[in-house]
């Protein structure tokens, strides 16, 4: 088993370091000068070869590429130097020192995402760690609705196959995968929190932490999570029902459910004890991929919402090429595809003995 998770961590690795080089080098060469865009209108050359020098704009991309890792990388080296660079000075994040050569230091430290190129060079972290929680709730919240609504949907459907319940929420689900979620949030945003406000009391945007009346600490509001916790999880509980309903259908033909009906088991604990754990092992999958999607997938819900969570930051973030908060954020949600991912082979090998051996 430690060789099996040490293979799948050095995997891991591999797959972070490409999408490290990745989204360096697609937003390395995008059309725009983020210097000018730090500078708006009012850029002199003088001042635009100063920006340029600070952040290492005026350095071959490979350079630029090595620092980026070397940022990243949790050992990394230290310039001895000082060095009209900003993210080549030692006091831009706190380490460990390891050992110190004649012009640089070997040091441990945490990942180092940089500074903001538009947020008056607030840490990137910083800028994640304030917008992640809120987005990581909204996906928690629309993967329960997913799953508790899904796997109770899907299973009534393989129960009443071919009835008009089945039918009924086989449309239901067919209508949650055709229609996208930007559409969706703008018809549930306009008809529940416009039309139906007086009834439902919702809104058509807002956050999870939001002011009080008189402005003076931030107070959570729960009803603001509503709609877009719901739009959010109309794709993956159509998932959830289509995956749950066929994969039961199939467990429920196998030999070992005819022989625990034989020996005189009610349909709730056949159901129960034997066909549903069984029946998971397809929707364990799905739920996996499409909780790690949510957390990159809420960019137009959280926008169109105005819920303050790491997609709204993203896309603020690419109308000003503030690359920082881009790369950090995409390298954020990569990390958090690859843990997820490794969880579900472990929930894999708890489902299945076979997986197990």
């Amino acid at each position: 088993m430690t060789a099996y998770l040490l293979n799948k961590l050095g995997y891991a690795l591999l797959t972070l370091l490409g999408v490290v080089t990745v989204i360096f080098f697609l937003f390395t060469v995008l059309p725009g000068d983020p210097a000018r865009m730090m500078l708006d209108q009012n850029e002199n050359s003088e001042q635009l070869a100063a920006i340029k020098k600070k952040y290492g704009f005026d350095q071959p991309v490979y350079k630029q590429y090595i620092y980026y890792l070397n940022d990243l990388s949790p050992i990394s080296l230290h310039s001895n130097v000082p060095s009209d660079y900003t993210f080549l000075n030692e006091n831009k994040y706190r380490f460990l020192s390891l050992y110190r050569f004649s012009s640089a230091t070997l040091v441990i430290k945490f990942p180092y995402l940089r500074e903001s190129f538009q947020k008056s060079g607030k840490p990137v972290t910083e800028v994640i760690g304030e917008t992640l929680p809120n987005t990581f709730v909204l996906a928690v919240s629309s993967i329960l609705i997913a799953i508790v609504l899904g796997l109770l949907l899907g299973v009534f459907s393989a129960l009443f196959k071919d009835s008009k319940t089945d039918r009924a929420i086989q449309l239901l689900s067919t209508l949650g995968m055709s229609l996208p979620s930007f559409f969706s949030a703008i018809l549930f945003a306009w008809f529940f929190a416009y039309v139906l406000h007086q009834y439902t009391g919702l809104r058509m945007t807002g956050s999870l932490y939001e002011l009080d009346d008189f402005g003076e600490k931030y107070a959570i509001q729960w009803k603001n999570l509503i709609l877009p916790a719901v739009v959010l999880g109309i794709r993956p509980l159509a998932v959830v029902i289509q995956l749950m309903r066929n994969s039961l259908l199939e467990t429920l033909t196998q030999d070992y459910i005819r022989t625990a009906r034989a020996k005189g088991l009610s349909e709730f604990q056949v159901i129960k004890n034997h066909a549903f754990k069984n029946a998971l092992n397809p929707v364990v999958t799905a739920i996996s991929g499409w909780f790690a999607s949510m957390l990159a997938g809420a960019v137009f819900v959280e926008y169109i919402f105005g819920w303050n969570g790491l997609g709204k930051e993203i896309v603020e973030a690419l109308n000003t090429l503030d690359l920082p908060i881009i790369m950090g954020a995409v390298l954020t949600i990569a990390v958090m595809f690859v843990l997820i991912n490794i969880l579900v082979d472990v929930v894999y090998a708890w489902l299945d003995p076979k997986i197990r051996a």
